[in-house]
């Protein structure tokens, strides 16, 4: 199992955001996409969990027995394969951590339930907030649930905007450790990241410049990686 990124096109008006995008990544790995805040990278991932319709190009996933097939296209696949985090939490605040689930787990009581004693929300500690009120959580807590909101019809691959931001180191090392777990299972992550916590992590990195993607030797020190940007 393998994702490829071709050639994606976006403008907004006379602005060109992306320039031909193209990427790869494969099963259980965490690649990590860099790059100056305004660079699209945001724009990049809406495109990808088919939030913004992309100009032109294509998004395909391969599986040795099925083949390639372009999400872009497959839609009902992609709703299937895709879960999506982006940067601000879409939670409803004032409801509690357990009715922000019942919203997103389809298959009823005894679905969430088994999430939450065996599952993957039991692996994010989502079971010790349960009850709380949304707003009354720490970012690390919203940003657990919102993870656990997004995989809630198990997704092939997970697409996350800068997971990590305004997050205390403890918050931040619980979601790698999440992260490293759900490639373990041979999913695929994609994100957005400044964080060198979650840089390190990855298999493999692009950076995002001029609306064009390249990938680059990520395994350095973070002046190195700042003067890439």
């Amino acid at each position: 199992m393998k994702i490829r990124i071709q050639d994606i096109r976006k403008s907004y008006r006379s602005a060109q955001i992306l320039r031909g995008v193209c990427m790869e990544a494969d099963e259980g790995s965490m690649t990590c996409i860099l790059g100056k805040n305004g660079c699209g990278k945001s724009t990049l991932l809406s495109i990808l969990a088919g939030v913004v319709r992309a100009d032109s190009g294509s998004f395909f996933y391969a599986q040795e027995e099925a083949g390639e097939i372009d999400l872009f296209r497959r839609r009902s696949d992609a709703s299937r394969l895709i879960g999506y985090v982006p940067q601000s939490t879409p939670l409803l605040e004032e409801l509690t951590a357990l009715d922000n689930l019942r919203l997103w787990y389809p298959g009823g009581k005894g679905v969430l339930r088994q999430e939450l004693e065996e599952g993957v929300l039991k692996d994010l500690n989502i079971d010790q907030f349960l009850n709380k009120n949304v707003r009354t959580l720490s970012g690390g807590m919203k940003k657990r649930l919102s993870i656990g909101c997004a995989l809630a019809h198990h997704p092939r691959i997970l697409l996350l905007d800068e997971p990590g931001a305004a997050l205390d180191l403890i918050a931040k090392e619980q979601i790698v450790v999440w992260l490293k777990s759900f490639c373990d299972k041979g999913g695929i992550v994609l994100l957005a990241s400044h964080e060198l916590g979650e840089i390190e992590n990855c298999s493999r990195a692009y950076i995002l410049k001029d609306g064009v993607s390249s990938e680059i030797d990520h395994r350095v020190d973070g002046a190195h990686l700042s003067a890439l940007l």
